[in-house]
């Protein structure tokens, strides 16, 4: 993400509980982000499959990107930065 000519990444993502993830990103800015009413809320047999909170806790943070399995579901950075999917 490029927030006033400055590229913004994730630096980091915790596990907190349910599908919260506290995220930190590269300019120092940290948020809350609740992922269960997307996957709730979705009909894709692929995004609800990570209900399964086991499945859930199994994302990635690589290349300033969150993600989980190969992509199989990853947001855009800045809907994170904004703390909202």
């Amino acid at each position: 993400m490029i927030l006033e000519d400055q590229i913004i990444d994730i630096d980091s993502a915790e596990y907190l509980h349910a599908y919260q993830l506290q995220l930190k990103f590269s300019d120092g800015k940290e948020c809350i982000v609740d992922f269960e009413p997307f996957l709730r809320g979705s009909l894709n047999p692929l995004i609800r499959r990570y209900l399964d909170l086991e499945r859930f806790k199994n994302f990635t943070v690589e290349y300033g990107d969150l993600y989980w399995d190969d992509y199989e579901m990853c947001f855009p950075i800045a809907d994170l930065y904004e703390g909202h999917i």
